[in-house]
C-alpha cells in the first residue's frame, strides 16, 4: 500500500510516499529556515503562509520523485497534532482534499507518535516494548511504547523543552539559528568542562522521570561566571566552551531521567526521535552504554518529515482505521497518558 504523508506542524513543508509502512519512495522537505532566521525563531504567520504557497509543489515533487501519479496513491496521512494551528490546517486540509478527490482512505496522525516511528523506516528491526526518548524544540518526553499507538508517558519537561533551551541560549549569544544544529557544531571545538552548569533538583515522587531546562537556561544566560571552572578565564574559544558545556549539561539532564526509567522498568531498548535526536553528543553518550540497545533514526528523519507520517499512517490504515473528513487540528498532544504516576 502506497501512502502519501504530509507534515506541516511547524516550519517544514514536507511530503513523502512510503510503501507498506517501510520503504521510503520519496521524502521531500522544503525548509523555511531562511525566512525565520532573522527572528531567531519561527513566526507562526510566516510559517502558515509559506505552507500555503508551497504545499502543492512539495506534494507534486514527492509524487514525481517516487515515479507515481495521484492515481497510484492508496491512502493519505497527515499531521493533525501537535503544532502551530495555522500550519497544521494547511497540511491537514490539503490531505483531506486529496483523499476526497481520489476517494481513498485518509488518516490524521499524531506528530510525536510519528517521530517514534521514524526509526522503523530503516532496515533496523524495532521490537516492542521499548523506552521512547522524544526530544525536540517543543517536547521532551520519556515514555514506554508497547505498540505503534500505545504510548505511556513516564516523564516530560515541567517548563522548557530541550530544543527550546538550545534555541534560547543560541539566540542570547548570537550563535545563529536553528540553535540545536549551531550549538552542536560549535561544541565540537569547545571544552565541555569549562563551565560546571547545574542539573535540576528533580528526583523525588512524581518528578522522577521529568526534566527541567529553565534553571540551566538561566545559568547559561544570566549567571555564566558563577559556573566557570576555577582556574579558567575567557579565551578565544569562549564561544565554543559555552556551547560545549551547555550541550553536555542539557543532554545529561535527559539521560539522567532516561536511565532512571531504564532501571525502574527493566527495558533496555531505547528508540529516540525528534530534532534533538540528531545531536552528536546525545548519540555518542548513548552509544557508550553497551548494555542498552539504542536506536536512532537517520539524520534526515530526525527533523520533521513526511515519511514518518506516511509510515505511521500505513499502520493505522492497514488495520482498517480511518479519520472522518471533519477531524480538526490541535496545538497540543492529546494521545499520551500518564498511568505510571
Amino acid at each position: 500500500m502506497k501512502i502519501l504523508g504530509i507534515e506541516s506542524s511547524c516550519d517544514e513543508c514536507a511530503a513523502a510516499v512510503v510503501e507498506d509502512g517501510k520503504q521510503v519512495l520519496s521524502n521531500i522537505v522544503a525548509t523555511q529556515i531562511p525566512f525565520h532566521a532573522r527572528y531567531n525563531g519561527v513566526v507562526p504567520e510566516i510559517a502558515s503562509r509559506m505552507h500555503t504557497e508551497w504545499i502543492y509543489s512539495v506534494v507534486e515533487e514527492a509524487l514525481n520523485t517516487a515515479n507515481l501519479g495521484p492515481a497510484d496513491i492508496e491512502g493519505v496521512a497527515a499531521t493533525a497534532q501537535p503544532g502551530l494551528l495555522g500550519s497544521l490546517l494547511v497540511g491537514l486540509n490539503f490531505a483531506k482534499a486529496f483523499a476526497w478527490a481520489r476517494q481513498i482512505p485518509f488518516i490524521a496522525v499524531d506528530h510525536m507518535l510519528a517521530h517514534l516511528y521514524a526509526s522503523q523506516l530503516t532496515d533496523v528491526e524495532v521490537s516492542y516494548p521499548f523506552l521512547g526518548l522524544l526530544a525536540s524544540g517543543g517536547h521532551s518526553i520519556i515514555c514506554r511504547v508497547d505498540a505503534f499507538d500505545m504510548v505511556s508517558v513516564l516523564g516530560t519537561t515541567i517548563d522548557d523543552a530541550v530544543g527550546e533551551a538550545f534555541d534560547k541560549v543560541s539566540k542570547h549569544y548570537g550563535f545563529g539559528y536553528p540553535g540545536g544544529a549551531v550549538i552542536d557544531k560549535l561544541a565540537k571545538n569547545g571544552d565541555d568542562s569549562a563551565f560546571d552548569f547545574p542539573l535540576p533538583s528533580l528526583h523525588k515522587g512524581q518528578h522522577r522521570y521529568d526534566v527541567s531546562y529553565s534553571g540551566l537556561k538561566t545559568a547559561v544566560i544570566n549567571q555564566l561566571e558563577q559556573f566557570r571552572r576555577k582556574g579558567t578565564t575567557a579565551s578565544d574559544t569562549e564561544t565554543a566552551n559555552i556551547a560545549a558545556s551547555f550541550q553536555k549539561t542539557a543532554v545529561e539532564i535527559l539521560l539522567r531521567a532516561l536511565f532512571r526509567a531504564v532501571k525502574d522498568t527493566g527495558l533496555t531498548s531505547i528508540v529516540a526521535g525528534g530534532g534533538v535526536a540528531a545531536n552528536s553528543y546525545l548519540r555518542s553518550r548513548l552509544a557508550e552504554c553497551r548494555e542498552l540497545r539504542c536506536i536512532f533514526p537517520p539524520l534526515n528523519l530526525c527533523g520533521d518529515n513526511g515519511a514518518m507520517i506516511a509510515g505511521l499512517g500505513y499502520q493505522y490504515l492497514a488495520r482498517g482505521d480511518k479519520s472522518p473528513l471533519n477531524v480538526v487540528v490541535s496545538a497540543r498532544v492529546k494521545a499520551f497518558k500518564r498511568p505510571y504516576r
